[in-house]
């Protein structure tokens, strides 16, 4: 059974209903509407960019699923997705959009998405997001479309860093070393005392997002740190963690899904990708320690019951940590949402054949002018992937490519999201860097300004 009959299953009882899928990444920004934050908390890429992330649950619905994305994927780049065997499903498109809102926005600003929605409302339709938002909940309220997840005060009650930590506590799971702080002068003594026993320190936000809510800090840091949030008073609500910074052997990433009825399924581990902190994609299958994905399927057992417990349903991804003194820690953070590893798994599915390598990675551009997917492609066309062959480049995100033009003037960021299949590791990570000078110097008025990239096995 598919990834996506099994969700079906286990979120409605019914592994053919029809699904609506909504890709609302940093959804988590809602939660953490007039939470505390920390002092210089920012972003670092455009709100444009991230909105079309979306663009990637064409692997994910299938052919009888609807998906609502803010604007219709570029045609060149959906006859390439056909020739995957994917993009099949039927899109639908706010008639209102802003760039720099979301789809959910969008679509409450939508009248005749609205009505085109209510069509669908047959009793065996769901809607299903990345998360839920209060706005979302409104959504399904208004198309009478059942969602097939738990309220936004659900949600976010379970989503929180501060919730990761009492529950790990509460089902005897080993921590990291650290506490939760209420007040600014919690957070302050927090540091101020695990700093005395460590190098380093990392000071979460309870509700950041995509880990620009938090801050690694060393004594000297730390001095200015907390000079800073000393301007704030010490009974000054944070909400916040203090944690370790504990050095790894490996970042892992492990999912399941909690059922309707609290059953508990476990998908698959992966090695995460991050870099200061933020998530860059995932390795897998991860050649683990003997007993640690035991141990990874007990934990999620115990989190799920949990979870299910504070009415929690869903997809689930916790983060984990193997310390270089070879110990577990197997719930660094709790995101009881979709996430990144959902979309590579169907992805995988479909271009990687068993024993082949990849490496999925995240490249970031600076644009001079919007291009179509073949003036893109052309470049590395012949690296594009070849399915006979079990060899090539995979385009899973195109739309971050141009998103950019809409809210930035002149040159613009872009991004572009690629699985890079092979043999083996070697010959994934030579086609990558192929593709890195392609990029580099084969596109008139496009600049190549970083790339992150993620290791993948099959």
């Amino acid at each position: 059974m598919t990834f996506s009959r099994r969700l079906k299953r286990a979120l409605t009882g019914d592994s053919e209903a029809r699904f609506v899928y909504l890709g609302n990444f940093e959804v988590e920004r809602d939660w953490a509407r007039g939470e505390p934050r920390l002092p210089g908390a920012g972003v670092n890429f455009t709100a444009a960019t991230v909105n079309r992330m979306e663009e990637m649950g064409v692997f994910l619905a299938d052919d009888d699923d609807v998906l609502l994305l803010k604007e219709p994927p570029d045609p060149q780049y959906r006859t390439y997705l056909h020739g995957l065997g994917v993009a099949s499903a039927t899109v639908l498109c706010p008639e209102n959009t802003d760039p720099l809102r979301r789809i959910t926005e969008d679509a409450l600003e939508s009248p005749q998405l609205i009505a085109d929605l209510r069509a669908l409302a047959d009793g065996r339709t769901h809607l299903l997001p990345l998360g839920v938002s209060p706005a979302l909940q409104v959504l399904a309220e208004q198309t009478g479309i059942r969602l097939a997840a738990p309220s936004a005060a659900v949600c976010k009650a379970v989503n929180g860093k501060i919730f990761s930590r009492m529950v790990t506590e509460r089902v005897g799971l080993r921590e990291v070393p650290g506490e939760c702080c209420r007040t600014y002068g919690d957070v302050a003594d927090a540091v101020d005392r695990h700093l005395g026993a460590s190098e380093r320190v990392v000071v979460k936000e309870s509700f950041g997002v995509s880990g620009r809510g938090m801050v690694v800090l060393d004594r000297r840091s730390a001095d200015t740190f907390l000079r800073m949030i000393g301007r704030r008073g010490r009974d000054a609500p944070a909400d916040m963690v203090v944690e370790t910074w504990m050095d790894e052997v490996e970042s892992l990433n492990y999912q399941f899904i909690v059922a309707r009825d609290g059953s508990v399924l476990f998908e698959t581990v992966k090695a995460a990708i991050t870099e200061s902190g933020v998530h860059r994609g995932h390795r897998f299958p991860t050649r683990l320690p003997d007993g640690i994905e035991t141990e990874l399927r007990r934990s999620a057992e115990l989190l799920g019951r949990e979870l299910y417990d504070h009415g929690y349903f869903g997809m689930v991804g916790v983060d984990a940590l193997l310390s270089t003194d070879g110990l577990l820690y197997p719930c660094l953070e709790i995101n009881a949402r979709f996430n990144m590893a959902n979309y590579q798994n169907c992805i995988a599915d479909l271009c990687v054949p068993p024993g082949a390598h990849a490496q999925a990675c995240s490249i970031e551009l600076t644009m001079d002018s919007t291009l179509s997917f073949t003036e893109f492609t052309r470049p590395f066309e012949e690296l594009l992937l070849d399915r006979a062959a079990g060899k090539g480049i995979v385009v899973s995100n195109f739309a971050t490519v141009n998103a950019g033009a809409a809210a930035e003037a002149d040159r613009f960021r872009g991004r572009l999201g690629v699985m890079c299949v092979a043999g083996t590791a070697a010959e994934a990570a030579a086609l990558r860097h192929e593709l890195d000078q392609r990029l580099a110097t084969g596109l008139v008025g496009t600049g190549q300004v970083g790339v992150a990239a993620e290791g993948v096995g099959r």
